[in-house]
């Protein structure tokens, strides 16, 4: 074999390119970079089946490209056009020091672009009820809320927390005789799953109550086991989370959707048995209306692919935004 050929997927267009059959993943880099225009640091590839998310500066920069030949790779990076909007919006936004008398402070004109990306970055990649149970849409609403929260995002924004995928779990699956479980974070950020239901599906949880859930399981995403400082990382977490809640003070979510004075809490009840990595899942089957994009039976690496393509999206339109 005189030469490799290998073939990639950037935002719906195919590339392929030749390389000699020692050729590395650190070649394949810097030929996407003189071809494409997208600097290396701005790459990342996910990789199907089995490699998963690839992204520079590599962990093995000696990678042999032979061990990718025949394997799916998407290339999530922005269009050079895209990165040169941003390059602009960054220019733009640095402030101009003029020799001019000191004027009085006025409202910001412009949008604060940099928490905009922010925020298009560290969030939960997807939404996904559970299809199979009463009133998925709900349940949308509910799970949305909690990505929307705007304590949440400051707090996501703070520790640069990126979830793939935000789901909402079964409790007839995770109630025994010893408790019940009110989350899990699977593989520190891959996948978290909330309890939102009642025990008999007839209505939701108190938002506070599952907010609060949302916060130790984000604390996850840095420590497994729930070691003191765990419980550092999750206190300070709920602080952020309530002294960044502008839209309510910090105070009971009242005459909400999902208030529910008669959700008194965790009695018989734990928020998970730690940080777990786990093996490969398959969620219940859902449509999403609102993207277009379906996680009906995905497995792990492919939601979490889905997940990623999803997040590129939200940065792209956060880059526009701040380019306009």
């Amino acid at each position: 074999m005189d030469h490799i050929s290998l073939s990639l997927t950037h935002h719906g267009n195919r590339h392929e390119f030749d390389f000699p059959p020692d050729a590395t993943i650190s070649e394949l880099a810097e030929k996407v970079f003189l071809s494409l225009s997208i600097p290396q640091a701005n790459q990342k590839y996910m990789i199907t089946p089995k490699v998963g998310l690839l992204k520079y500066p590599f962990a093995d920069p000696v990678l042999p490209l032979s061990s990718l030949e025949k394997k799916k790779i998407l290339l999530l990076a922005p269009l050079p056009s895209e990165l040169s909007s941003l390059s602009k919006a960054t220019a733009e936004s640095k402030p101009r020091f003029r020799s001019s008398p000191v004027k009085a402070a006025t409202p910001a004109r412009h949008r604060d672009w940099k928490k905009t990306q922010e925020e298009a970055t560290y969030t939960f990649g997807t939404i996904v009820p559970l299809a199979y149970l009463p009133n998925p849409e709900k349940s949308r609403r509910y799970l949305e809320r909690l990505r929307d929260d705007a304590g949440i995002k400051a707090s996501m924004r703070k520790h640069k927390f990126s979830v793939g995928v935000l789901t909402e779990m079964n409790p007839a699956e995770h109630t025994t005789h010893d408790g019940k479980t009110l989350g899990l974070n699977r593989n520190r950020g891959e996948v978290i799953e909330l309890r939102l239901r009642t025990d008999v599906y007839d209505g939701y949880r108190d938002y506070k109550i599952i907010r609060k859930t949302l916060c130790h399981e984000l604390a996850h995403n840095v420590f497994g086991e729930h070691d003191r400082d765990f419980w550092d990382l999750t206190n300070k977490i709920e602080k952020e989370v309530e002294d960044n809640d502008w839209r309510s003070g910090g105070h009971a979510l009242t005459n909400q959707e999902f208030y529910n004075p008669a959700d008194a809490g965790i009695e018989g009840e734990h928020l998970d048995g730690g940080g777990w990595t786990g093996g490969d899942f398959v969620l219940g089957g859902n449509s999403n209306p609102s993207s277009g994009s379906s996680t009906q039976g995905l497995d792990r690496r492919e939601l979490m692919a889905q997940a990623a393509e999803e997040r590129m999206k939200k940065q792209r339109d956060a880059s526009r935004e701040a380019g306009a």
